[in-house]
C-alpha cells in the first residue's frame, strides 16, 4: 500500500472522527471506505455515460427507436399474463 496525505479542514476532520466512531470504524477506515464508494460511483457513472453514447450512436446508425409508452404498456400487460404483441421499432 502507498501512503497519501490529505489536508482536511479541522471541522471536516472532526465530523469524520464523529461519524467513524458512530459506525465503529477508525477515521482512516472511514475515509478509505468513503473514497472507495466515491470511486465506484464515478466508475458506474462513466459506464452509464458510455452506454448512453453507444446507444445514441446505435440510434443514429439504424434510426430505430421504441415508444416508451408502448413499451411500458406492453410490460404491464405481460406481467398480468395477457397475450400481447411486442411493440415495433419505429424509424426516426
Amino acid at each position: 500500500m502507498s501512503t497519501t496525505t490529505l489536508k482536511l479542514p479541522e471541522e471536516l476532520k472532526e465530523r469524520i472522527s464523529t461519524a467513524a466512531e458512530a459506525v465503529g470504524n477508525s477515521p482512516h477506515a472511514f475515509m478509505v471506505e468513503a473514497l472507495a464508494a466515491q470511486t465506484a460511483l464515478a466508475e458506474r457513472r462513466a459506464a452509464f455515460v458510455a452506454a448512453a453514447h453507444a446507444a445514441e450512436q446505435e440510434v443514429a446508425e439504424y434510426g430505430l427507436v421504441y415508444d416508451a409508452d408502448e413499451v411500458f404498456s406492453y410490460l404491464q400487460d405481460k406481467l398480468q399474463g395477457k397475450q400481447i404483441k411486442r411493440p415495433k421499432a419505429k424509424k426516426l
